[in-house]
């Protein structure tokens, strides 16, 4: 197994500190596998589609937008 060295900030440090039975290595690994599938669905997903980057972006951007007010009307 490969070794990887992480920096994070020492407030977040200390708070990890108070769980010392949490396996730390452990939970970045899980966070960042889950990031590569989620990375390599998105890079299947858009393979073989028509629009660019920026027109996925503001796709999302009224996506989020709608289901935000969508959601809103529901509370």
């Amino acid at each position: 197994m490969v070794s990887m060295t992480l920096a994070i900030p020492e407030n977040m440090k200390s708070e990890m500190e108070t769980f010392p039975e949490i396996n730390w290595s452990e939970i970045a690994r899980i966070a960042i596998k889950k990031r590569l599938e989620l990375l390599k669905k998105f890079h299947e997903f858009s393979r073989d589609s028509e629009i660019d980057e920026k027109e996925a972006l503001e796709l999302g951007k009224k996506l989020n937008s709608n289901l935000s007010k969508k959601y809103k009307k529901l509370t």
